[in-house]
Formats: structure tokens, C-alpha cells, sequence
């Protein structure tokens, strides 16, 4: 393994803050927002039913758009350093002194790099989707993780939270794939089928560390 590859929304950062302003900005107590959002995943619907059911009519855009109009300089929809998940920082500096190659690539909005940049992590670069105009699961996404990488695929570790955005096009393109059992979709997901394809299911970056080490020696 030369190179680990991590997912942005609930492998790095914690959603928690953003989705709870979303409730806050729908009109739905928290818990009922969280819940609908967990019923959609299960049924494997797109996340953004979970927006449809408690506010019909919803369109994405146009409540971004008004959002930032009424709210210019709150984090509304985005992310800041503390939403990082407290095993964040430890584990890629772990990665990076035992000389891994440590990039972030997910699906994420352009602003969102700007968000990682801020952050300084122990990384050798941060990529996200918007900017690459190509998105996960499509093969084009990992193919540019592993020009970015700079190494062969089966060298490279992508880590994520979903079985079909993360662990099985990653194996698809011939990445090696680790399963990290958080958020909505991680403990979902690791019950699927389709989990068996990730080379590893952990729940916390810690234990990818350790698992990666005990791997490499």
C-alpha cells in the first residue's frame, strides 16, 4: 500500500451540524429530520427525498440560493474545523509519518475545498468533485484518484462510508476499498451484501491506522 485516499462527509467531517440546520431551516424538529433521513437510506432512496417528504415541492438550488441571501456569513450547508470526527487528525498524521501518500477526494461543492484548505491537515492534497467535473461512482472519478496518487490502483487504499459510491466502484477500478462503519449510510451499508468487496470494515479511523499498520509491517 502506498496510498490512502479518504471520503470527505462522514468519514472525515461529521454531518451532525449540517443536518441539523437543515431541520432547523425546513421547519422539522431535528430528531423527525434525522429519522426521515435514516427511512430513506434504508428503503435505498436518495437522500434528498428525505428533503421532499417533510417540505414537498423542495428544490435544492433555489433553497440554497435563498438561504445564502438571508444568511451570507453562516456556515448554512457547509462545514468548518469543527465538524472534523475527533480521529481525524491523528490518524493522518499516523499515515503520514510511516510515509503513505494521504489525499481527500469525495463528492463534495468546490467550496468545500476551500473548508479542507482552511483546516491544514496532514495531507498531501485535497480534491473534490465539483472541481474535477466528474463525481463518484462514475469510473472517471477514480481514475483521476489514481493519476493524483501517482501510483498504481491496486496501491491505493480508498476509504469511505458507502458501498456504491466508495467500496465497490473503488474495487471496480481496481482500487483496494476500506468500509468505515459511521453516519447514516456506514452502519447501513456494512450490513449489505456489497460490504464483503471492501478489503477491510472498520469503525474508526484509528482502527483503519491500525489495521493498515498491521498490514505493512
Amino acid at each position: 500500500m502506498r496510498s490512502v485516499v479518504f471520503d470527505v462527509g462522514e468519514t472525515l467531517v461529521d454531518e451532525t451540524r449540517i443536518f441539523s440546520r437543515w431541520a432547523d431551516r425546513l421547519g422539522v424538529p431535528q430528531l423527525t429530520f434525522f429519522g426521515t433521513i435514516g427511512g430513506v437510506l434504508a428503503e435505498g432512496r436518495p437522500m434528498l427525498d428525505a428533503f421532499r417528504l417533510v417540505k414537498p415541492g423542495f428544490d435544492l438550488d433555489a433553497e440554497l440560493a435563498a438561504w445564502q441571501r438571508e444568511e451570507p456569513d453562516s456556515l448554512r450547508e457547509n462545514f468548518d474545523e469543527d465538524d472534523l470526527y475527533p480521529d481525524v487528525r491523528p490518524a493522518l498524521e499516523r499515515l503520514r509519518d510511516r510515509g503513505l501518500h494521504v489525499l481527500v477526494a469525495g463528492n463534495q461543492p468546490v467550496q468545500a475545498e476551500a473548508a479542507l484548505r482552511a483546516m491544514d491537515l496532514p495531507v498531501a492534497d485535497i480534491h473534490v468533485s465539483d472541481a474535477w467535473g466528474v463525481a463518484k461512482p462514475e469510473r472517471a472519478f477514480f481514475t483521476r484518484v489514481v493519476e493524483e496518487a501517482g501510483c498504481a490502483a491496486e496501491e491505493i487504499l480508498y476509504v469511505g462510508d458507502r458501498v456504491d459510491n466508495d467500496v465497490v466502484p473503488a474495487r471496480e477500478a481496481g482500487l483496494r476499498a476500506a468500509l468505515l462503519r459511521r453516519g447514516p449510510w456506514g452502519y447501513l451499508h456494512a450490513e449489505r451484501p456489497e460490504a464483503a468487496r471492501a478489503d477491510v470494515i472498520v469503525s474508526s479511523l484509528t482502527e483503519l491506522v491500525d489495521w493498515l499498520a498491521a498490514q505493512t509491517g
